[in-house]
């Protein structure tokens, strides 16, 4: 590394020292964790400032989104550890296909489990590996680096720009070069962490809190909720079964025992089971008014003419 990039770390937030925890090794054991707790206060205030950027991200994947386009995820090292974390668990959650959000990681699948952040230096690396995927002009690219730096995943956003997708830096820096990079620009600063240049703990939260932002938001607005309701859930085990019971009970005012026979009528369809609860019809009119509202529960019950 060069003096240059060695100057260019010491100025950045991530890596400068924190005054409140500059002697935590020398305390005890509640007061250390009061420490780190007051610190962890602070991430959410940083991610609140940058809610206006994080709702632009939402309304621009959503738009792609609704046309075919996927949201795919790439960083490195806790990064890429939260990008991926948050793309496998929305199929589960949403019932959506595994291609709708993707994370890609510097280093694979083996860096999931084992530190290999060497490959995070390499912006060809980063190309590569997003068009691997298959990635087009179609789908939008969210590039996750704390310092705003990354070589990995700034080599990405490059590329992802030029062919005309979406772009989004997520940075926990003020001013980051990921930030000018991308289209648009969530940072979330919270200042120096707890463990000075440990990014998987006050950078890490923010992410993470970031990441729940804008798939939650994306789904919402593409009709995968009722009110705070998960209506897309697919019952395919007893808890499952159980879960979709309830949510139609709570959604069309029904009885649990009416909800299980709407479950069933529908064809174990939990949006479809909902119009035909709230509104008295039938599966085939109930599945047209969700079809003419994008699959939103809200607009096929207000489509009530």
């Amino acid at each position: 590394m060069h003096s240059k990039d060695y100057e260019l770390l010491a100025k950045l937030v991530t890596e400068q020292r924190n005054p409140a925890s500059a002697a935590i090794d020398q305390v005890s054991t509640e007061e250390m964790l009061r420490i780190i707790n007051s610190e962890d206060q602070k991430v959410a205030l940083a991610v609140a400032g940058a809610v206006p950027q994080i709702a632009l991200a939402v309304e621009a994947i959503t738009e792609r989104a609704r046309n075919g386009g996927r949201l795919f995820y790439i960083g490195a090292g806790t990064s890429g550890r939260l990008g991926v974390l948050d793309a496998s668990e929305c199929p589960p959650t949403f019932n959506v296909s595994y291609e709708m959000v993707q994370g890609i990681i510097a280093g694979g699948e083996a860096a999931l489990s084992k530190a290999t952040e060497a490959t995070e230096d390499s912006p060809e690396m980063g190309v590569r590996d997003l068009m691997e995927r298959g990635f087009t002009a179609a789908d939008s690219l969210a590039g996750i680096a704390a310092s705003g730096r990354t070589p990995y995943v700034l080599g990405a956003i490059g590329k992802a720009r030029e062919i005309g997708a979406l772009t989004i830096g997520i940075s926990c820096s003020p001013d980051a070069e990921l930030s000018r990079a991308a289209e648009i620009a969530i940072e979330a600063v919270a200042g120096p962490e707890i463990l000075t240049g440990s990014t998987r703990l006050k950078a890490g939260t923010a992410t993470k809190l970031i990441l729940n932002m804008l798939t939650t938001g994306m789904m919402i607005r593409l009709g995968m909720t009722y009110g705070n309701l998960m209506v897309n859930v697919q019952p395919k085990n007893v808890k499952l079964v159980d879960r979709a019971m309830r949510i139609i009970a709570a959604a069309a005012g029904v009885t649990v025992e009416r909800a299980a026979n709407l479950l069933d009528e529908s064809g174990r369809k939990v949006r479809v089971a909902i119009v035909m609860g709230k509104l008295g019809i039938g599966r085939a009119e109930a599945e047209q008014r969700l079809e003419a509202c994008g699959g939103r529960v809200a607009a096929a019950l207000e489509n009530n003419g």
